[in-house]
């Protein structure tokens, strides 16, 4: 499931994970979101927490959120991932170089951080 944080800038897609992820799940919450802001103000910041109750992601909600990265690439000013899931804060890790904006990852302990840090 994916649900929508209020409470950030405008500007901002922030979004809880939990559950099972599906791709129905991306279509219906965090595609339209993401397309909305950038059409409203062309560059957006993304907040990703990945809740402690996170089950899974089925193969569709994997495939779209590739596509959704790669065609929003250059609409994007930076992410913050938050999780407790050490190999999933390790790969953002390693994959944060070869974006071309800023990504941090946080623990979910240190989500006021995340939000701080994406607010500016």
């Amino acid at each position: 499931m994916i649900e929508i944080i209020q409470g950030l800038p405008e500007n901002v897609v922030a979004v809880s994970v939990s559950g099972e992820v599906t791709g129905e799940d991306y279509n219906n919450v965090l595609i339209p979101a993401i397309e909305d802001k950038i059409l409203k103000y062309g560059k957006i910041r993304i907040l990703y927490h990945l809740d402690k109750d996170l089950e899974w992601f089925t193969l569709n909600a994997i495939l779209e959120d590739v596509k959704v990265g790669i065609r929003n690439l250059n609409a994007f000013e930076r992410i913050a991932v938050v999780s407790d899931v050490d190999w999933m804060n390790s790969a953002v890790e390693m994959f944060k170089f070869i974006v071309p904006f800023p990504v941090k990852t946080y623990k979910n302990e240190e989500i006021p951080d995340a939000k701080a840090w994406i607010s500016e």
